[in-house]
């Protein structure tokens, strides 16, 4: 299942995390165009929490329309920055061919650098990928990790 709107809260004294948590607070109140409007410019600027969040907004077109190639778009924005979320759900998308063309290389790799990471999850997806790749797909996935920028 799509992790959807996994985002790690570091309230501090920066005013970028009084405005993620504003729209934090938007979205657990149900009002998504408040939270899209709070995260934009964050992302914008960089934010890969900020990212993720909007990315959970158009997978499932709360506060915009359902747009599953913009929540690639801000996925893979936040998963080359290494966010871990960010790089699960962008592999799963890819395995699935949601708002990108279906590729279970890519798929593969993304998914291989959350495991990395410790996730479990994407441990799981990745390994139920490998037993429709061949040998020499894997290896090609496993190149890609090496180069996560490159993968589009």
């Amino acid at each position: 299942m799509l992790c959807l709107v996994t985002v790690l809260v570091w309230l501090g004294p920066s005013p970028a995390r009084a405005d993620f948590a504003a729209g934090l607070q938007a979205y657990d109140g149900g009002d998504y165009a408040l939270a899209l409007a709070e995260w934009q410019a964050q992302a914008q600027a960089g934010d890969p929490d900020a990212q993720i969040a909007l990315a959970g907004l158009f997978i499932q077109g709360l506060g915009v329309a359902r747009d599953p190639a913009m929540a690639v778009y801000w996925y893979r924005r936040a998963a080359q920055q290494g966010a871990v979320v960010a790089q699960l759900n962008l592999g799963d998308l890819y395995a699935r061919g949601l708002g990108v063309e279906r590729d279970l290389v890519r798929a593969y790799a993304w998914l291989e650098l959350a495991a990395r990471r410790g996730q479990k999850w994407a441990r799981r997806r990745r390994d139920e990928i490998a037993k429709r790749l061949t040998p020499e797909r894997i290896a090609a996935a496993l190149t890609l990790v090496d180069h996560p920028h490159a993968m589009r």
